[in-house]
């Protein structure tokens, strides 16, 4: 199963996301493959020893041809991270927006699932429409839309929405979607008043578990750790624990 991590709006917890959904399936007996797709590679820097040179990084599978399974690297207790280079941001200018470069991810995954069908994928995204967005969508199974509970994000929700339809035609499916509220805060009445919106609008692909505010969650990625990792018993490592569990529950991972 493949699952893209992606919202058009930055700073919504896209990458804290990808890494702690990682770590929770890890613990959960099942490391996945956790796949940086955004240049700034905010994820591979968390990783802590992630390779410098772009043709180890995610890159070299666009530019060198390198098959998906050589640029895989180890990451204690969550999986296996292929790392992201800012020379990512050339993928738009030197291969266009043909089919071929569409498809790309897709099919460097469907080869790599070959000897892995077993395991898990998720894809961190860059936070705006281009290639490399454009292969996450093509190639995920579901897409988990971050929300944060503010307004500005409410009309984000509404211009991804508004994205998908102009794309389905084109993949000739429904992107199947699910969004998930963070940064949530419970003495806020904002908070509910943001949930209540989503979920009038999009009913049940709005997941019942929300990522509370708390700086567990906040301050372990700049630790290098995975909210676990940095606090096991807080609640920020409990709202990721449901996460999963729901996702699971509901058929996503």
């Amino acid at each position: 199963m493949r699952l893209a991590i992606f919202n058009q709006k930055g700073g919504v917890g896209k990458t804290t996301t990808a890494l702690n959904l990682g770590a929770a399936l890890s613990r959960a007996g099942t490391p996945p493959l956790l796949l940086d797709l955004d240049p700034q590679g905010h994820l591979s820097g968390i990783h802590g020893q992630a390779p410098l040179e772009a043709n180890r990084s995610l890159f070299a599978f666009y530019q060198d041809l390198h098959s998906l399974h050589e640029l895989e690297i180890d990451w204690q207790d969550i999986g296996q991270l292929i790392p992201a280079h800012q020379q990512l941001i050339k993928v738009d200018s030197i291969f266009g927006k043909g089919p071929a470069i569409l498809n790309k991810l897709r099919l460097g995954l469907e080869t790599a699932e070959t000897s892995r069908p077993e395991r898990p994928c998720l894809i961190d995204c860059c936070p705006y429409i281009g290639v490399l967005a454009l292969n996450a969508i093509f190639a995920c199974d579901r897409l988990l839309i971050p929300i944060s509970t503010d307004y500005l994000s409410l009309q984000a929700a509404d211009h991804i929405t508004r994205t998908l339809q102009v794309l389905e035609p084109v993949l000739k499916r429904r992107v199947e979607r699910r969004y998930l509220l963070t940064r949530f805060d419970r003495r806020r009445r904002m908070s509910d008043d943001v949930r209540n919106k989503l979920r009038e609008r999009y009913s049940n692909e709005v997941l019942e578990t929300v990522i509370s505010e708390n700086v567990t969650v906040a301050e372990s990625p700049s630790l290098n750790r995975d909210v676990f990792r940095h606090n096991a018993a807080s609640s920020g490592a409990n709202d990721y624990k449901n996460l999963l569990a729901e996702l699971i529950d509901r058929g996503d991972l």
